[in-house]
């Protein structure tokens, strides 16, 4: 546990990522037709996936670092048809190959896939921020690095966004030498049509960034890159008084001259909850941090919903708290991703901030300023929520979340769908999972082709 400075007042042993349901699964496990507990929607034909690091040796220095492991559920016919988890097998999986040649540059098809997986154009791809992505099947088995033919010579960070109107991957890379961070745009065919370096003073931390229907929102934020850290084979980055913070609003389709930069006041942020365009200005509703990494690689301080308003045409931010109760892993319906949206889900991390884990869920109401919490009980700590409709044309709250929920009397985990009109009643599905899901980042619901 941390104290009130950030600091840890003992070494931890083992260290609280190896631990509890922290601690890797040994096994890759394979079930068909698994039992249920309530009905599964039959509107729901699909898989669920969620990565999340899970070290094959065991061990690990920090959480950030274990090899991913893919842990999904395909849905049909009111069935849950499988279940199965398997490590994404990349280079540093397969071969122990290293990710920093002799000359000090990274080697970007050399990583641990561990933070996110998604579906564009016919590819499934797991994702780390620090690396090429890895392409894996429906049944996430490996396929491969997949740099989009050759054309992707950076990473690719680990939260692309999915323009709903267009089919557009955006998304970008960063990296500790210049060119610090690059943007990049696949279109609906998942060819990469548009590479941009943007202008930013250091290597900073950007682990995810936002769009809307007009503009691309990047965060410029005093989370950076120490040498020293590295060479000693800690987590890279470390909070500066001296960076500053920024956001930088660059237009659809243009170039990196024409990105207007406003200043916040020092902050960082992980995860956006979404942007949208707004009478002129850009509304930018995050998860943040007051400070992160100030002495160590755990410290952080309570991470609350937030609200940026840029002004483009004064190029001032206003921003202001949106609630003062702890949470991380933010998202909203898929549709409304760059629009205005009315509801927005999260884990309420109270009971364990530190930790980034608790025993709910929050829904958010953006629009009335209400929201209402799926509480799964004590010793009970549910996943990242992801909202799935019920039809193309379904309403923003008709439909359900989908999560992975730890058990901590059983030591096993469960597969949930909740009502999302109605998300503090009784789940309306609970399916017994034969393997345990350790906690993890970030997952995606990927329907069946239409």
């Amino acid at each position: 546990m941390t104290i009130a400075d950030g600091s840890l007042p003992h070494e931890e042993s083992p260290p609280f990522h190896l631990r509890g349901n922290y601690a890797p699964v040994t096994e890759e496990v394979t079930a068909f037709d698994l039992p249920v507990e309530g009905a599964v929607p039959r509107e729901l034909r699909g898989h669920y996936v969620r990565n999340g690091p899970n070290p094959k040796t065991g061990q690990s220095p920090h959480w950030f670092v274990g090899d991913g492991m893919l842990h999904g559920v395909e849905l049909r016919d009111g069935r849950v048809v499988w279940y199965r988890n398997r490590w994404v097998r990349t280079r540093a999986f397969v071969e122990d190959a290293p990710s920093i040649g002799p000359d000090g540059e990274r080697d970007r098809t050399v990583g641990r896939a561990n933070t996110h997986v998604i579906a564009h154009s016919g590819r499934i791809l797991a994702l780390v921020e620090s690396s090429l992505p890895t392409e894996v099947t429906r049944a996430l088995d490996t396929l491969g690095c997949f740099d989009f033919g050759g054309r992707l010579t950076t990473a690719m960070t680990a939260h692309p966004k999915l323009c709903p109107r267009t089919g557009e991957l955006h998304f970008f890379g960063y990296h500790y030498r210049p060119p610090y961070l690059t943007y990049h745009r696949a279109d609906a065919g998942g060819r990469l049509v548009q590479s941009e370096v943007i202008e930013v003073p250091g290597p900073t931390m950007m682990h995810d960034f936002a769009i809307t229907e007009r503009h691309v929102v990047f965060m410029d934020l005093p989370v950076v890159f120490d040498l020293g850290l590295a060479m000693a084979g800690a987590m890279p980055y470390r909070w500066s008084d001296e960076y500053g913070a920024r956001l930088g609003v660059m237009p659809r389709g243009v170039a990196n001259g024409d990105v207007r930069w406003v200043d916040v006041a020092p902050c960082y942020v992980f995860h956006p909850l979404n942007a949208f365009d707004q009478d002129g200005a850009v509304v930018v509703d995050v998860v943040r941090y007051p400070e992160l990494w100030r002495h160590n690689a755990m410290s952080a301080a309570k991470a609350c919903l937030h609200r940026f308003m840029i002004d483009l045409a004064a190029g001032r931010v206003r921003e202001h708290p949106l609630d003062d109760r702890a949470i991380e892993f933010p998202r909203c319906d898929e549709r409304r991703v760059g629009l205005p949206n009315r509801y927005g889900y999260a884990v309420y991390t109270e009971q364990g901030v530190d930790r980034g884990t608790g025993t709910s869920l929050i829904k958010y109401d953006l629009r009335d300023g209400g929201s209402a919490i799926h509480d799964f009980g004590l010793g009970r700590i549910p996943a990242e929520p992801v909202f799935v409709p019920a039809s193309a044309a379904a309403g923003e709250d008709e439909g359900w979340v989908l999560t992975y929920v730890y058990d901590a009397a059983r030591n096993g985990s469960d597969f949930m769908i909740l009502d999302a009109a109605d998300f503090a009643a009784k789940p309306i599905a609970t399916v017994a999972l034969p393997q345990r899901v350790p906690c993890g980042f970030h997952g995606s619901w990927i329907p069946d082709p239409a």
